[in-house]
């Protein structure tokens, strides 16, 4: 990475909004058209494929207090009652899905993110748990997993949250430096995130992550050279390295940003680059455009057998074939479709009250749709895809479903960000870091005209 031959004119080129392909068609593609009936014949459809397992994301979105770089769907309020009142109804909803799967109930997966899962009690999240098992059965080495914000933990609360039986914890760090942590309003003492991963290894947890971002204000290659310092000193399994989607004309609580704190472009890139360097220099395998593993990882090993996927929860090893949506603003993948729940808390709660599954949008996926989603994958994934894939699983090629991607492929080639051969298509070492602007190439929606909402930057 420190020899690739990145100029101000290909970062200006191509550092441009794309999707970040968690899902295709991407969100902003969803509509109100799709509706809780719409869902209803959707799990219908999962429900045929007895056999194979789900993935479940429940989303906990409260905090106790929002952060200027935030980009999630949370809730500001520490409120108890507040907290226990969407537990309930999240549980709730869960009744009602399982209803709808009569079969199917085994479960690969179970992720809780947010907003902070861990504003909830280890006890409350215990019974959560509990509840998921009374309907679904795990299947063996299924992954229960859970993000953490440190200010909220403690080494004690991490032992509970074993005992209740998560088996993989992700803790958000995002940087180290005190001047940037003042300046996205997320001050995290070390000494308290080290306390929590510590503890997180002696609880016997089978995967200990952490989450950085560059991109954010008053951050430096210099600053950010001492927080990979203090990131490869906890050993964390898995690394999520995130670029800071900096959108104030989306994200209200960005404009306490100040501009002109932000990195300039080429020193983001610069920064990621350093990253990178660190992580592959310290024995990590880069999984994606921005996840490291060590190398016994569970998410390196899928990227070795060729298994690793990609959802809204990033990269992931889950060999769920559908995922369910919980809770506010949740997104499930479901017999060919994608769902998402009301958005706005009240919304969601007002929904479940009246006795209603709480789908907002989504969108069916046509035939070829299923073929695009595939190939964006795959380059996404594992940055290759070819004629044989394609054979095996949709009976068509490159050249004969896709001539249109290929056109568009051609400027990409030319800069060298990936290569084109007969049947197969390839990303260079250069082209991971525009990896996306390689999988927009095969975006159907996106030639049709910009997207509803902006997209992040692709660095």
């Amino acid at each position: 990475m420190a020899d690739l031959d990145v100029t101000p004119e290909l970062l200006r080129r191509y550092d441009r909004p794309v999707p970040r392909y968690t899902s295709y068609p991407t969100a902003d593609r969803f509509t109100p058209a799709f509706t809780a009936a719409s869902y209803r014949a959707a799990l219908a459809r999962a429900d045929e494929r007895a056999d194979e397992p789900l993935g479940l994301y429940l989303h906990l979105p409260f905090c106790r207090a929002q952060c200027a770089y935030c980009g999630c769907a949370m809730v500001a309020s520490s409120d108890p009652e507040r907290l226990t009142d969407y537990l309930e109804r999240l549980l709730l909803e869960v009744d009602r899905v399982v209803a709808q799967l009569p079969r199917r109930r085994r479960v690969a997966e179970i992720q809780l993110g947010g907003g902070t899962p861990n504003m909830y009690s280890p006890a409350e999240l215990a019974r959560l748990l509990a509840h998921l098992r009374r309907h679904f059965t795990l299947t063996p080495g299924a992954e229960v997993a859970i993000e953490v914000d440190p200010r909220e933990a403690s080494a004690s609360i991490v032992g509970e949250l074993r005992a209740a039986g998560f088996t993989r914890i992700s803790f958000g760090v995002q940087d180290t430096d005190d001047d940037v942590q003042h300046a996205i309003g997320r001050v995290q003492h070390l000494d308290k995130t080290r306390e929590v991963v510590e503890a997180a290894r002696a609880h016997g947890f089978e995967s200990v992550n952490i989450d950085l971002i560059y991109g954010l204000p008053k951050q430096s290659r210099a600053t950010f050279e001492r927080t990979l310092e203090q990131a490869l000193a906890l050993a964390p399994d898995r690394v999520a390295l995130f670029s800071f989607a900096y959108i104030p004309e989306q994200r209200k609580n960005q404009i306490r940003i100040v501009r002109d704190d932000m990195p300039n472009a080429d020193d983001k890139l610069a920064i990621f680059c350093d990253a990178r360097r660190a992580f592959v220099a310290a024995g990590y395998v880069p999984i994606g455009m921005d996840h490291f593993a060590k190398p016994g990882d569970e998410l390196a090993r899928a990227l070795s057998e060729g298994t690793l996927n990609r959802t809204f929860q990033g990269y992931t090893v889950s060999h769920a074939t559908d995922i369910l949506g919980f809770g506010m603003s949740a997104i499930g993948e479901v017999g060919g479709a994608y769902a998402q729940n009301e958005k706005n808390v009240r919304a969601y709660n007002q929904r479940i009250d009246e006795g209603a599954l709480p789908i907002v949008r989504g969108v069916e996926l046509s035939a070829d749709d299923e073929l695009r989603r595939f190939v964006i994958r795959a380059l996404m994934c594992r940055f290759v895809i070819d004629d044989a894939t394609l054979e095996r699983r949709f009976g068509v090629t490159l050249a004969g479903a896709l001539p249109d991607a290929l056109e568009r492929l051609h400027p990409l080639v030319g800069e060298g960000l990936a290569t084109v051969a007969p049947g197969r298509v390839e990303v260079t070492p250069l082209g991971r870091l525009f990896v996306r602007n390689v999988a927009a190439a095969f975006d159907g929606y996106l030639q049709q005209g910009e997207g509803k909402v902006p997209y992040s930057r692709a660095v």
